[in-house]
């Protein structure tokens, strides 16, 4: 059996068995919803998003690839173009959020909107109809996008030239605004709402910060467990893992700024129409969650990640970017899940049920995706320059 049949039969059954893991899930959260919605709802809204994040993040990552180009995107180009295809799916998986949207969220009620004037002054924009619009349009640029950028790759994959390279950069310089722009007001429509009387104007920015970093982290992660096979190894060098290094601790820097930058606005401000976001994430245990957040989502990493040493040793590199997307998923419950009004820091079976089984079926959508096709470009000219330099 050679190097490439290896690697396909070994994604193969990882495929089999993240399927299996990830429907498993998905069966106990049906179980969940029949028990008990209101949570059941909650916790795949938080599974949702971060798996979601995970999509994007890729995405944005391919498309600053595609216009500032560099060794680094040539190598992890395929690995980043298979998240990108999950998008599909995560269309499917949003459709059960759909029926949640009363339980979820307050404005949904007509009894609580003509009760709040707040509510009724906010009521032109969130209201079911609108809502569902907006999500439509959010997965029509995504998938539009996705679909551009893939098949630019297929057509660069069957013949050589400059076409296929120059529509995927102009699709790329479109998308990562379109990008920017839908998925700050999702963040707002699907998160921020949860707490309507609230608002921030960097919090979309914040979510983003949050989806380039875990999408870099992911892609240095898989990067790492494909390097010693083929056909990857012939690519990735130390330089390639040293590259994805800077990028995780540009985004770390980034990420912690936003979130310190919202942080000091709004507590300098002590006004209490804002603070009390922050009040609720501070009390009855939530606080310890921020602690962790700072610490391992930030100052460990950020450490860590100014060791040249760490950054081209793709093992070790990997255990940071291991690090980093585990704090992501905290990052996204300490941020959500408050707004669900839990009086005290909890942590439900349903919220790990649906990580479990979005994730397990989001991976398994990834692997088939990334055996569908040769895991390095074909007939990219940067690829076979660098092979040809050795």
């Amino acid at each position: 059996m050679n190097g490439d049949s290896v690697w396909r039969a070994q994604f193969e059954r990882t495929e089999r068995l993240t399927w299996m893991i990830g429907l498993v899930g998905l069966a106990a959260c049906a179980v969940g919803a029949m028990r008990n919605p209101d949570r059941f709802f909650e916790g795949y809204l938080l599974a949702y998003l971060f798996w979601l994040g995970l999509s994007l993040g890729c995405l944005a990552i391919l498309m600053i690839h595609h216009l500032a180009g560099g060794r680094w995107g040539f190598a992890v180009r395929r690995l980043l173009e298979a998240a990108t295809r999950t998008m599909p799916l995560m269309l499917v998986l949003f459709i059960p959020y759909l029926f949640g949207l009363r339980s979820l969220y307050i404005w949904t009620r007509p009894e609580a909107v003509a009760a709040d004037p707040l509510l009724q002054h906010k009521q032109p924009y969130l209201n079911v109809p609108f809502f569902l619009i907006r999500a439509g349009v959010y997965f029509v640029v995504w998938l539009g996008l996705v679909a551009l950028l893939n098949r630019a790759a297929d057509r660069q994959d069957r013949s050589p030239g400059p076409a296929a390279t120059n529509q995927v950069r102009l699709a790329s310089s479109l998308g990562i605004v379109a990008y920017g722009l839908t998925m700050s007001f999702a963040a707002i429509d699907w998160a921020m709402s949860l707490e309507p009387h609230w608002f921030s104007t960097v919090y979309g920015v914040l979510i983003l910060a949050g989806q380039v970093l875990c999408g870099f982290a992911f892609v240095t992660v898989v990067a790492a467990l494909l390097a010693g096979r083929e056909p990857l190894s012939r690519v990735l060098e130390p330089l390639h893992f040293h590259d994805l290094g800077n990028f995780l601790l540009t985004f770390v820097i980034f990420w912690a700024y936003i979130a310190f930058s919202q942080f000091l606005i709004i507590w300098s401000g002590n006004l209490t129409d804002e603070n009390f976001w922050y009040l609720r994430r501070f009390e009855h245990g939530w606080g310890w969650i921020g602690v962790a957040l700072v610490v391992f989502h930030f100052f460990v990493p950020f450490f860590l990640l100014l060791s040249r040493d760490i950054k081209r040793r793709s093992p070790w590199l990997a255990k940071v970017a291991w690090l980093i997307l585990v704090m992501g998923v905290v990052d996204v419950f300490w941020i959500v899940a408050p707004g669900f009004h839990r009086t005290q820091l909890a942590v439900h079976w349903t919220d790990g049920a649906a990580l479990v089984g979005i994730g397990g079926v989001w991976v398994g959508m990834y692997v088939r995706q990334l055996r569908s096709k040769s895991l390095l470009p074909v007939h990219d000219a940067r690829i076979e320059e660098e092979l040809e330099s050795r």
